[in-house]
């Protein structure tokens, strides 16, 4: 039943973490590829494909409230389907 005509069109931008208001969880039913600057990238938290940008998570700092702060950076963003 999980054929490509059944997946949704992905957003323009979508968030991995469940407390964001960017987060559908309609989306996360199958796998989700990511592309910045060409490159694929596997540790993608959040992405806007219009501005530009993916949020990844930091290797080891924290904020205040326990999460991982975020590293912005910046290219051409591309979603897919895997």
């Amino acid at each position: 039943m999980s054929d490509t005509n059944s997946k949704p069109t992905l957003p323009d931008r979508l968030a991995g973490n469940p407390r964001s208001p960017h987060h559908l969880e309609e989306f996360f039913e199958h796998q989700i590829g990511i592309r910045l600057n060409g490159k694929e990238r596997k540790d993608v938290d959040e992405y806007c494909i219009s501005e530009g940008w993916v949020k990844i998570a930091s290797p080891r700092a924290l904020d205040r409230r326990g999460q991982p702060m975020m590293i912005t950076l910046k290219g051409t963003v591309e979603a897919y389907y895997l």
